[in-house]
Order: structure tokens, then C-alpha cells, then sequence
């Protein structure tokens, strides 16, 4: 498995996040944001943090561009979480897409926020090959979402 990580900075942290989450959590969504929330795998405490939801052929995805973050090890042991946007909650339950399936669902990722993410992928954008899409593809952790509410 990769161990891909880009750490957030300090504007990311303190302010961009921030004030996309207050937004999120009060039912504005930015291009598709959610706040995520998942049980930490040590501690059991709620984490949260502002994902961009992704929807291909009517599945939803949650894609990590900054690589193998502390949300998707969390993710990996809790098998699931929620979705917030403003009051509406959404309980689901995730299931990590493998390698070779990921092509299709980075590019439409890419696609849809480059300029928000593209940054992250090392060059690799919406209109890159489906090799180099295959290249990065372990450096990104995606989760397919089944909602259960």
C-alpha cells in the first residue's frame, strides 16, 4: 500500500477548512462539500473534516486527494460514517475501491476540482491517460458510499 500524504498548511487548516466546514455545517455547499465524520480508530471520538462528495452514474464516492490521511485510516476501520450538510445527516457505510476501478472516478474528480485539488496529483490531471490515472491511482484512497438512513 502507498503511504502517499500531503499535509494540509496552516491557511488550509485554520482558514480554508474552516470556513468551508461552517459553511457545510449550516447547509451551503461548496461544489458538492460534506462535512465527513468517522469514528477515530483509537480513540472512538467523532472526527470531522470537509470532503467533496462525488457522484458517477449515480454512486457516490469520497476521494482523497491529499493521499492516505487520517481520514481514510479511519475510514478503513470504521467501515463507515456520516455525511453532514446543515441539519440533513447521512449514515452510510463505505467500501474502498480497488486500483485498476479508480481511472474512471479520478478523472471525473479531476475533472470537476483541479483547480481546487490538482496540486495534489503530481500533473496528473482530467485529460492525463488512463495509465497515468492507473499510475497515481495507489496514491489515492477512494471509498464507494452506501447510504443506510
Amino acid at each position: 500500500m502507498s503511504t502517499h500524504v500531503v499535509q494540509p498548511g496552516w491557511f488550509t487548516v485554520n482558514v480554508f477548512n474552516r470556513a468551508v466546514s461552517w459553511l457545510t455545517r449550516r447547509g451551503v455547499s461548496i461544489w458538492g462539500s460534506r462535512v465527513l465524520a468517522v469514528r477515530g480508530r483509537k480513540s472512538g471520538q467523532w472526527r470531522t473534516t470537509p470532503v467533496n462528495l462525488l457522484t458517477v452514474d449515480g454512486q457516490q464516492y469520497l476521494l482523497a486527494p491529499r493521499g492516505h490521511v487520517q481520514w481514510t485510516r479511519n475510514m478503513r476501520a470504521a467501515g463507515g460514517g456520516e455525511l453532514r450538510l446543515g441539519k440533513n445527516v447521512d449514515v452510510f457505510t463505505a467500501t474502498e475501491v480497488a486500483d485498476d476501478d479508480k481511472v474512471p472516478l479520478l478523472r471525473a474528480y479531476l475533472k470537476r476540482w483541479k483547480a481546487e485539488v490538482g496540486v495534489f496529483f503530481n500533473g496528473v490531471g482530467p485529460d492525463s491517460s488512463d495509465a497515468e490515472l492507473r499510475r497515481i491511482a495507489p496514491d489515492h484512497p477512494v471509498f464507494r458510499i452506501t447510504v443506510t438512513n
